[in-house]
């Protein structure tokens, strides 16, 4: 006997159960191929309007340090917000910020500082948006289906896609229409971003405001952010990961903000060319996190991301401080991508199985701000550096401590730790902080943001931090109201 509606009614749930993973993966898609668009445009529209690189990385300085700020205080005005409230005004807010820029330089009023306040305001709104979505994934994988090491790993190949195609379409839109359209566009894509948002997420429980926890005042917030950095420094092993990512992230920001554009143009042509090294470094990064998605788990972690660190950090500095032709350049970024690519789902994967939903957005807050501390200063000193030394010592001066920096998980013992994986029948985030990852909360960019750093660097919103070695335990989830 059939029941009528039986297996169209079971489809539509399917459906439904797997749109709003669809939606945050899609409109985090749009989201970073628009900071693509910005990484690119924004150094070559400073270097253009300015022809300086230390102006260049004063720009990227302040459109860094407020990406620090707002990750380092952020993760209970989420929680207490809403998620899917927060990542819709942060695209609105950057995607205005964004949009002034070229309309004020056509205007003829665009001076030096309003762009670093501009990009500020960028900084400061972007990275609430993408860490909102980003600590979305574990509860929309599991109302999809979806195993959390799965998810992860498409959470992360989906941004290296949009990071690909985003630099590709940039260099080329700014060598052939200029930087000031490009940053239009690139206000189009947070504007797409939040229509999604908006229309995806109505209704998820996980996307809401928090609705039985006492009001946010400014004692509660302490307290909540006390719990946050308190989860997160428990182990030695997220320690060593956001000491590492730390300084990995500065340097990346000084390749991308700086370093590259400059590059591009006095050696290898101008914009396209860096857009090309930027969509291979993205294409194959995109290939390394859908390989991983699918047979990294045979692997020991702690080896994967030892290698993927060394072969995606230093070659590129080297590669270029030696070379003044694109082709030896491109093999090089290639090569890095695919290193790259297995770093974030590991990281991310390891957040997921230890941090209890009700602590996860402070404990990627904190983790988020402590990876980021050294960005805002990674685009000044490179820009300082070039026009002090040349360009060439700059590189190899960077690649040379970004290897010794990729040494430490093969160096401290304290990384056999993320081998462990917590066991079957106890469930994430519920273990102590010392048994294995347990207790390693995490922590992109990215834009990260970011994950912030798009060429190179580990997301911090992906990437964790540690504490003590003294085993104490976790938060458990009372620790915070859950959602309703």
């Amino acid at each position: 006997m059939t029941v009528p509606g039986g297996k169209e009614a079971d489809a539509a749930a399917a459906k439904g159960a797997r749109g709003p993973l669809a939606t945050v993966l899609a409109a985090n898609a749009v989201s970073i191929t628009g900071n693509s668009l910005t990484l690119i445009g924004v150094p070559w529209f400073a270097l253009d309007t300015t022809g300086s690189p230390g102006k260049a990385g004063l720009v990227a300085f302040c459109a860094a340090l407020p990406v620090l700020l707002s990750t380092l205080a952020g993760g209970p005005v989420i929680d207490r917000l809403g998620r899917r409230r927060v990542s819709i005004a942060s695209d609105l807010i950057c995607g205005l910020a964004l949009a002034s820029i070229p309309l004020l330089h056509r205007l003829g009023v665009l001076e030096f500082w309003m762009l670093c306040a501009l990009m500020a305001v960028n900084g400061l709104c972007h990275a609430p948006g993408e860490m909102a979505r980003h600590v979305l994934v574990p509860d929309l994988a599991q109302r999809a289906g979806t195993a959390l090491p799965r998810a992860a790993s498409l959470y992360d190949a989906v941004a290296r896609g949009a990071r690909m195609a985003g630099a590709a379409i940039a260099g080329l839109l700014v060598a052939f229409l200029g930087a000031d359209t490009v940053l239009l566009l690139d206000a189009a894509t947070f504007g797409l971003s939040a229509l999604l948002v908006t229309a995806g997420l109505r209704g998820v429980p996980a996307a809401e405001p928090m609705r039985d926890g006492p009001p946010l005042s400014p004692a509660r917030y302490r307290a909540d952010l006390r719990e946050g950095y308190a989860y997160l420094f428990r182990s030695r092993l997220m320690l060593g990961i956001m000491i590492m990512v730390m300084v990995t992230n500065g340097l990346s920001q000084s390749w991308s903000s700086v370093l590259l554009p400059v590059h591009a143009r006095e050696e290898l042509g101008g914009p396209a060319a860096q857009g090309l090294l930027v969509a291979v470094f993205g294409g194959c990064a995109l290939a390394g996190a859908l390989l991983y998605g699918a047979v990294g788990q045979r692997f020991p972690r702690r080896a994967v991301f030892a290698v993927g660190f060394l072969v995606g950090g230093a070659p590129p500095y080297v590669v270029a401080a030696l070379t003044d032709t694109t082709a030896p350049l491109l093999v090089t970024m290639a090569a890095a991508g695919f290193g790259v690519g297995v770093l974030n789902p590991i990281l991310t994967t390891v957040m997921y199985e230890q941090v209890p939903d009700a602590l996860r957005s402070r404990v990627v807050g904190a983790s988020t701000a402590g990876v980021l501390l050294t960005t805002p200063l990674g685009g000044l000193a490179a820009g300082f550096l070039v026009e002090r030394v040349g360009l060439t010592s700059t590189l190899l001066g960077i690649g040379a401590l970004y290897f010794l920096t990729t040494l430490a998980p093969l160096v401290f013992p304290a990384w056999r730790a993320m081998n462990t994986r917590p066991p079957e029948d106890i469930p994430a985030g519920s273990g102590p902080a010392d048994s294995g990852p347990a207790g390693s909360g995490p922590a992109d960019s990215g834009p990260a943001g970011s994950g912030p750093v798009d060429s190179g660097s580990v997301d911090s919103g992906s990437v964790s931090s540690s504490g003590p070695s003294t085993p104490v335990p976790v938060p458990g989830r009372g620790g915070t109201p859950p959602r309703r």
